[in-house]
């Protein structure tokens, strides 16, 4: 999700300032303290009066994130499905290439996603080393104007690390749009076509 909000925090019985981030799996708080909380280790989400109240071991901690709050309540108890969160949405065109696992390409297929020739809405490029990302060149032809490339790589590893991706993307002459979580071990960064080509 990657959304930042200026904010306070009560948390121990203390009220720091700083920034909350919402992220996939989690919520990161930076400031005078610094808290994560895993969803999984959620037992409440209240919003009220411009307060997000998390339940945890340890816990609770209520952030003053204004009109904010329960929007953020709503994405922390119904988090956005993998397809979503790409983008991937029925009536799309898609194409995948290298290794992904057969329940993925079931998803899309469910998810009213075409697996297509020719130039597509969407290119999902599994990477496996920085070696693959010379690739994406290639790829980045078979776009349709307005298409994105995901390019899937693993996470927290040196084979390949996000700025080898990224830098791989700027080179081919693209630009780099979104992150996302893939899986548990795999990160997702998507390239588009800068406006100026389409």
């Amino acid at each position: 999700m990657g959304q930042e909000i200026a904010c306070k925090i009560r948390y121990r019985r203390r009220t720091f300032v700083g920034k909350a981030h919402l992220e996939t799996d989690h919520i990161l708080f930076r400031g005078g303290d610094r808290l994560k909380v895993m969803f999984e280790d959620l037992t409440s989400v209240t919003a009220a009066d411009g307060i997000l109240k998390l339940e945890f071991a340890g816990g609770p901690a209520e952030f003053e994130l204004g009109v904010a709050a329960e929007k953020w309540a709503q994405k922390i108890l119904h988090p956005p499905s993998l397809l979503e969160k790409l983008g991937a949405k029925r009536g799309l065109d898609a194409r995948l290439v290298g290794e992904f696992n057969k329940e993925f390409r079931k998803e899309l297929l469910a998810g009213g996603v075409r697996e297509a020739a020719g130039k597509v809405n969407l290119i999902f490029f599994a990477a496996e080393q920085a070696g693959d990302l010379a690739q994406i060149r290639k790829l980045a032809a078979g776009l349709k104007p307005s298409g994105g490339l995901w390019v899937v790589y693993p996470k927290g590893v040196t084979v390949i690390r996000e700025i080898d991706v990224i830098e791989a993307g700027r080179e081919a002459g693209l630009k780099d749009v979104k992150v996302a979580r893939f899986s548990e071990t795999r990160t997702a960064l998507k390239f588009v076509i800068p406006v100026a080509k389409r």
